[in-house]
């Protein structure tokens, strides 16, 4: 790809994994995703933080996605340096050193009639 794609930062302003789910594990976990493109040449090194509204942000959570390949985050399964919370509001920035392209993901299996929302994140200025 002769000219990168995306940004280098990245906000989600809305983040809330719901506290239980109905349908079988794995597939129908309540969850918030976080999807990166890097369609660049070089692997993209990415941290995440989280801010909540009653105490200090928690992070970085580090990831690398390889040039040329997409990733799939549940922030379920963030642990290191501590599990995202349930039930609790948040919200999260991604920082590359690449450009990238972030997407932002929940679905929410509460009740039988799941609901899916998805959109592309605020791009931060480069």
């Amino acid at each position: 790809m002769t000219e990168p794609i995306g940004r280098r930062r990245w906000a989600i302003a809305e983040g809330y994994i719901p506290g239980w789910s109905n349908g079988p594990e794995p597939e129908m976990t309540s969850h918030e995703t976080v999807c990166l493109l890097n369609a660049g040449d070089a692997d993209a090194q990415v941290a995440i933080t989280i801010f909540f509204t009653d105490r200090e942000p928690v992070g970085p959570y580090r990831i690398t996605v390889p040039a040329r390949r997409t990733s799939h985050i549940r922030f379920n399964d963030l642990t290191d340096p501590e599990p995202v919370p349930r039930a609790t509001p948040y919200a999260s920035v991604i920082e590359s050193d690449v450009p990238v392209v972030v997407q932002h993901t929940r679905i929410d299996t509460r009740q039988s009639e799941n609901a899916l929302l998805s959109t592309i994140a605020f791009a931060g200025a480069e």
